[in-house]
């Protein structure tokens, strides 16, 4: 029986397989990675640190030792993934991100951990710009803003469950999540990356990534990641602090920064394709420093609930506006640039522990006002307007 004479009697074109639908779907899926394993430990720093014999700040510092070697990686990740190939680097960094997790699980010391989360945040960084350059690649570019929204959204996804997670594996062992971490790792490299994304033609280069035009996209990805999500760990200490909630609690009051991404990433990505990148950036940064100051000052845990949830929105507004600024461009070599934009990003996500930690231990309030005074400021400056 041809094909033709199955099409003539109603069965219809074959369904795509399995395995090419489970690959599109890694592309969105890869974006939850990276931001639950940064912000996993937030809602369980004082069982961390407790178990392993460290105080609060040391405690603190897990997130830098993910965040910062992440971000120091992805300056250059995205170009060398396009030189060996985005599926094998991806694949390898997924068995090394596997690996790592499992180190975690069994650190008998806190400097043990630290390795751990150090070699985390070097294999993630091989993961999360190849991911985004090759879901541009195969999306049309009016509708890139959708496409980069969903993403968020999963990404969104991992902000909001790691909390969560963490708050209710703390409940038992913390070293739960990092049995987590390791399972999705192996799935995902398991899965692979479609063929169609394969890259080809001029090697890339690095310079074609550090231009001045990425660079300032870059510096607002930075202010804005480190102003919104990456004040999840000082939410998590107001919330021990002022309100004296329990891991499990902490873990929802911060979840609602990343559901409300879930929920919203896809029409802020709308949003996005009609304003264009550089207004709605602006708007997230405007409406997520108010929103900062406020949860950094209400008395009432249902309002910093609130708060916070909304400022899950504005975040959205900023590092999906930020993304299609840099992927929107014809300029050469789009995943080394995004590449670039991300690695400020988790930047400023590596740097708020740091340099607000000892903030918040002198005024709490000015740990949440000063990193939202330098969004609303700066944003704008630096921000191309096309």
């Amino acid at each position: 029986m041809t094909r033709g004479s199955a099409a003539n009697r109603g069965e219809g074109p074959r369904r795509r397989p399995l395995r090419p639908r489970l690959q599109v779907a890694v592309l969105y899926g890869g974006g939850f990675l990276g931001p639950f394993g940064g912000s996993v430990v937030a809602s369980v720093l004082p069982e961390i640190g407790a178990d392993l014999s460290v105080g609060p700040a040391a405690a603190a510092t897990s997130l830098t030792s993910y965040l910062l070697p992440f971000a120091a990686c992805m300056l250059f990740s995205g170009t060398l993934g396009a030189r060996w190939g985005r599926g094998r680097t991806v694949r390898i960094a997924y068995g090394v991100y596997a690996a790592a997790s499992l180190l975690c699980v069994l650190a008998p010391t806190f400097v043990v951990f630290s390795a751990g989360r150090v070699l985390q945040g070097c294999a993630n960084a091989f993961t999360t710009p190849l991911l985004m350059a090759a879901l541009a690649a195969v999306t049309p570019r009016e509708r890139l803003g959708r496409a980069l929204g969903i993403f968020g959204a999963c990404q969104a996804a991992g902000q909001a469950s790691a909390p969560l997670v963490g708050g209710l594996a703390g409940e038992v062992t913390w070293r739960l999540a990092f049995v987590v971490l390791a399972v999705v790792a192996v799935g995902m490299g398991a899965t692979g990356m479609p063929a169609a994304t394969a890259t080809g033609g001029e090697p890339a280069r690095l310079r074609d990534a550090l231009t001045a035009r990425t660079l300032r996209i870059g510096g607002v990805a930075l202010l804005g990641w480190g102003a919104l999500g990456g004040l999840n760990f000082l939410v998590s200490f107001r919330a021990d602090d002022v309100f004296t909630l329990n891991p499990t609690a902490r873990g929802l009051v911060l979840t609602g920064f990343g559901v409300a991404g879930i929920l919203t990433a896809r029409r802020v990505g709308d949003v996005i394709d009609r304003l264009g990148a550089y207004r709605a950036t602006l708007l997230g940064a405007v409406t997520g420093a108010a929103l900062v100051c406020a949860v950094g000052a209400v008395p009432s845990v249902a309002v910093l609930s609130v708060a916070w949830f909304c400022a899950g929105v504005s975040a959205q507004f900023v590092l999906v506006g930020v993304n299609t600024a840099v992927l929107g461009s014809t300029e050469p070599g789009a995943a080394g640039a995004v590449s670039v934009v991300q690695a400020l990003r988790f930047s400023g996500n590596a740097i708020a522990p740091l340099a607000l930690t000892p903030v918040y231990a002198i005024s709490p309030l000015a740990a949440f006002v000063i990193p939202a005074v330098l969004l609303v400021v700066l944003a704008p400056m630096l921000m191309p307007r096309r």
